[in-house]
């Protein structure tokens, strides 16, 4: 493989193939609540319950997922997964209760966990490593693509067309899911010996302990944007800007798009403390934005200032988890990061959810830009700071041998 050639056959395969993944979730998250409520009868806290069960199968199967790569492969996790996911999507026509229903949300969460691992460790492993910056925000680029059509499709499908299409339409993009991973031919890594990774296993190696620092970091922040997804339509109508509601992650993915040239570049160019520090402050001073909107256009620049922030920060948050890990241990290293992640993200719509009963909108997001601020803190004691002390004793340790 060409090292420095970033757009391959196999990078664009597995980047369509995380679209199609997250398009098949976003597709589900907006629709099977009202779903339940509407056609199966059950109470709002059952309904929630559709997401809950995903994203905690999803977060408990990602470090075993982790670990079975060690061992068959990623592409074998990824084909499985994607085989696990494909068949979840076609069992939704079945079941006439909330509690079928969620036995299969279950068997659905699980199969998105481990292609959601796999995906992550086989695109790290196809960037060139002087590109991996780069090459990370171009593909969750994928990821945001289907945040802002995915909802937008699930929404008409249900409402223009009712239940049966929606469940036809997820089956149709979880197969695409299956046909584009299917088409990656990942390159050959050095693989460690059975002998050694069944020697090794532990409840410990099932994480992958360099990931966990700038995973809080990001589990933390990611309460905030929790926050922003589970409540920003609703916000929206209070401010009697409903009209205009769904064009603000439309303008989130445009300005996420248009600056990915850029920033991914300087990642790669500067390192992340030059990428992170100024997007973290794009981010508070997006939500500050927000809950000062009375307007179209503050509403707008605040989706566009949290689209350069948050949408910027993730994916650097993720490439340096994969950075700090050893190559075969980027399989642990991304479901490690991505389970610690979610964890905020479930957590921040549980926790926000009861905050916002308390107080309106306006306040959550303004006090939210200030939480952002304390994230920065977090992240020069987790990351820089850290990083700082490892450098300074491998250079001691150096100086030390040379010594000797």
């Amino acid at each position: 493989m060409n090292q420095s050639k970033l757009w391959t056959k196999d990078f664009i395969s597995i980047s369509l193939s995380n679209f199609f993944l997250f398009l098949t979730f976003y597709i589900l998250l907006v629709t099977l609540p009202s779903y339940a409520l509407d056609e199966l009868h059950s109470s709002s806290s059952m309904a929630g319950l559709m997401t809950t069960v995903f994203l905690l199968s999803a977060i408990v199967s990602r470090p075993l997922a982790g670990q079975w790569q060690e061992r068959a492969g990623n592409r074998k996790v990824l084909i499985v997964a994607l085989i696990i996911f494909a068949g979840a999507a076609l069992l939704y026509f079945f079941p006439k209760t909330i509690s079928g229903f969620l036995i299969i949300r279950l068997l659905h969460g699980i199969g998105f966990g481990m292609a959601t691992t796999a995906v992550g460790t086989i695109v790290a492993d196809l960037i060139p490593v002087s590109r991996r910056g780069e090459g990370m925000g171009y593909f969750v680029m994928s990821t945001n693509m289907a945040m802002v059509i995915g909802p937008f499709i699930g929404l008409l499908a249900i409402q223009e067309w009712g239940p049966q299409v929606l469940f036809i339409l997820s089956v149709i993009v979880a197969i695409m899911a299956l046909l584009t991973g299917l088409s990656v031919k990942q390159p050959h890594l050095e693989q460690p010996s059975q002998i050694e990774v069944l020697s090794s296993f532990s409840f410990r190696s099932l994480f992958e302990a360099s990931a966990v620092p700038i995973a809080i970091v990001g589990s933390f922040m990611a309460i905030v944007y929790s926050a922003l997804l589970t409540f920003v339509s609703i916000y929206a109508n209070e401010i009697h800007l409903s009209n205009i509601a769904s064009l603000f992650f439309v303008v989130y993915a445009i300005v996420l798009l248009a600056s990915r040239p850029f920033t991914g570049k300087w990642l790669d160019q500067y390192g992340p403390n030059v990428i992170s520090f100024p997007c973290i402050f794009l981010f508070a001073v997006g939500m500050f934005i927000l809950s000062q909107s009375n307007g179209a256009v503050t509403f707008l620049l605040s989706a566009g200032m949290i689209g350069l922030g948050w949408g910027t920060l993730f994916p650097t948050f993720q490439t340096i988890a994969i950075q700090n890990a050893e190559p075969r241990r980027r399989g642990v290293a991304t479901a490690t990061f991505l389970s610690i992640y979610d964890t905020g993200i479930a957590l921040g719509s549980f926790v926000v959810g009861i905050i916002a009963v308390k107080m309106d909108y306006s306040t959550l997001y303004f006090f939210c830009s200030f939480y952002i601020l304390i994230g920065a803190v977090l992240y020069y004691f987790f990351h820089t700071k850290k990083r700082s002390s490892s450098v300074k004793e491998k250079a001691q340790q150096q100086a030390n041998m040379q010594e000797i």
